[in-house]
């Protein structure tokens, strides 16, 4: 397996991960130890503690770039490409991710902290797009 593979499971097994400590414990607490029912859960609104909402999001920002990386991986697969850039950005993806998350889910979201986060997404953005250009200029 090469290195993007295995930094995509590691982005699938973190999404899994910050579903589980976040969203995950917070209903199982819920429903287990304060009689809230299983359904009670509403996907359409805003509930819980500001950490179970942001966890919610962070969640939802994982599964939302998880594709995107997932697409770029398979391609660079495809095609059989490897190497240093390759494995470098890979890398940073999955670090960017994690970091993000981890700003997203342990702070309350101030400007600066806002920005901290911002600037880990920017950093998965580049990844994403010099790996779409390294596979474009292979194909070219």
């Amino acid at each position: 397996m090469t290195i993007p593979m295995w930094m995509l499971l590691g982005f699938a097994a973190w999404t899994l991960l910050l579903l589980m400590a976040t969203v995950g414990v917070y209903r199982w607490v819920a429903i287990l130890f304060s009689n809230v029912p299983i359904a009670s859960f509403r996907s359409d609104q805003l509930e819980g503690q500001d950490w179970y909402r942001r966890g919610t999001r962070a969640h939802a920002n994982c599964v939302e770039n998880l594709p995107v990386f997932a697409v770029i991986v398979f391609v660079i697969s495809a095609l059989g490409l490897n190497g240093p850039a390759v494995n470098g950005l890979s890398i940073l993806v999955l670090i960017a991710r994690v970091f993000q998350s981890l700003v997203h889910v342990s702070h309350v979201q101030t400007n600066r902290f806002v920005a901290v986060r911002f600037t880990f997404f920017s950093i998965q953005l580049a990844c994403f797009l010099a790996l779409m250009v390294i596979v474009a200029c292979h194909g070219a």
